[in-house]
């Protein structure tokens, strides 16, 4: 794995970063599906109906991601962290995934969640604040999402290890965000993988901005050039093309399981949003900068490229669109009937023994929810 010069990018539409010009790329911004003559045999079975499929998720998941920020602004959800633009590297990557493989996130990657079987009632219980936990990691092979930036990276090392102890050949992988690459946890995680030759792949979204500090201010180069320095080997890849990614994806994790160790891949795309729903991108950002992104929309290119081959017919498309409500539909109604928790159960599964500091807490938690009775 290695970085790979792209083919040359469709004409009228230029490339706002300097890092896409030499990214793996299959399907150009215009939709022209072009070959990559390392990494194209590893979409070659990606035909016309499957390519759907891929353009169904995303949509999918841009109106789930749509509808969780409606609801927040609307008093249902107390936070929403948006993936407006970033949906073909998290489908794209996470439909490379077997079954018995296992991510572990940061807290964006409600896309992987679909594709991994999490249910859309339950992306939000956490983020309305009824529950600690959204769904059973186990059920999906995915954790829960991880809000300490850069942990993930290190449990990710750590599973695979075991799978590495454990004879499987299954794999791990990380997502992290391009901020999460100057934390200490991200460079730990990469000297362990590297050292143990640990099944793990480490997936870094570049959407350009850790809140509101632009990646030039995180690395003056690539941010895959830095896994070389731990010996990792990476690919740049275009985030916003889904084959692409998909095909990155399936060559690290083929590599992991043959035992060649860990892989790093930098997919350079775009928080179209904010951070979360409590940030405004408009204080940091450029709009021109944004406007450039918007060309390269992920879903638009796929888009374009099945409306050009005759695939994505009007009916076709009303049926992904209806697909996408009838889901958002469902998250809503699942949200909106969340029973509240009872206040005492704030206690529970906090240690798996008495604690007599949690007994402590918990009684003077209960004479104030008694204060609130005396008082009527």
């Amino acid at each position: 794995m290695s970085h790979t010069v792209a083919a040359p990018r469709a004409a009228g539409t230029p490339d706002p970063d300097p890092a896409l010009r030499g990214a793996v790329r299959i399907l150009t911004p215009d939709g022209e599906r072009r070959d990559d003559a390392e990494y194209g045999g590893q979409v070659a079975d990606v035909d016309d109906e499957a390519l759907l499929a891929l353009y169904d998720d995303m949509v999918v998941v841009r109106r789930i991601d749509t509808e969780a920020t409606n609801l927040q602004r609307q008093g249902e959800l107390a936070l929403w962290p948006p993936l407006l633009g970033q949906e073909a590297a998290q489908i794209g990557s996470a439909r490379a995934l077997r079954t018995d493989d296992f991510a572990f996130t940061s807290y964006r990657e409600n896309g992987v969640a679909y594709c991994r079987g999490v249910t859309p009632a339950e992306l939000v219980p956490v983020w309305r604040g009824v529950t600690a936990s959204g769904w059973d990691p186990y059920r999906v092979g995915m954790a829960t999402p991880q809000v300490i930036i850069a942990a993930q990276t290190l449990h990710a090392t750590g599973y695979a290890l075991g799978l590495q102890h454990d004879g499987s050949d299954a794999v791990a992988i990380a997502y992290f965000g391009d901020g999460a690459t100057s934390e200490g946890d991200a460079s730990e995680a990469l000297v362990f993988a590297a050292t143990y030759t640990a099944p793990v792949v480490f997936f870094c979204q570049n959407n350009h901005w850790a809140i509101s500090e632009p990646v030039s201010l995180q690395s003056g180069s690539s941010l895959a050039g830095r896994a070389a320095g731990f010996g990792v080997p990476s690919v740049t890849v275009d985030g916003n093309d889904v084959l692409a990614v998909l095909a990155v994806t399936r060559a690290a994790l083929a590599r992991a399981r043959a035992g060649g160790g860990p892989s790093f891949i930098e997919a350079v795309t775009y928080r179209m949003g904010p951070h979360t729903t409590a940030d405004d991108p408009t204080r940091y950002r450029d709009p021109a900068e944004l406007e450039a992104w918007r060309r390269l929309d992920p879903i638009d290119r796929v888009a374009a490229h099945l409306t050009a081959r005759g695939v994505l017919t009007d009916e076709r498309r009303a049926a992904v669109t209806a697909h996408a409500d009838e889901v958002a539909h469902a998250m809503r109604a699942a949200c909106t009937a969340l029973p509240d928790p009872d206040p005492m159960s704030l206690f529970e599964h906090v240690y798996a023994t008495a604690h007599p500091e949690l007994d402590r807490q918990k009684a003077r938690y209960a004479r104030y929810l008694d204060s609130f009775e005396d008082a009527r």
